[in-house]
């Protein structure tokens, strides 16, 4: 038996395929949006909320929307 496979077609020159699923576009929009909302409450003038809604949104956020 032999183990190899058909080559795989090459791409069509008009097709575009995303690198990201919409579900990844979702989290790295609510990502953005976490880093704005940190930003505001940082220039409002609460520090250590704002520090952790930052750390969520960088740490947590960010990495996931790329990973899944």
């Amino acid at each position: 038996m032999s183990s190899a496979r058909p080559p795989a077609p090459a791409p069509v020159a008009g097709s575009r395929r995303f690198l990201l699923a919409r579900r990844n576009l979702l989290i790295l929009a609510a990502a953005v949006l976490v880093l704005v909302a940190g930003y505001l409450t940082l220039v409002a003038g609460y520090p250590s909320a704002a520090a952790v809604i930052l750390v969520l949104g960088y740490c947590v956020l960010f990495p996931l929307g790329i990973a899944l």
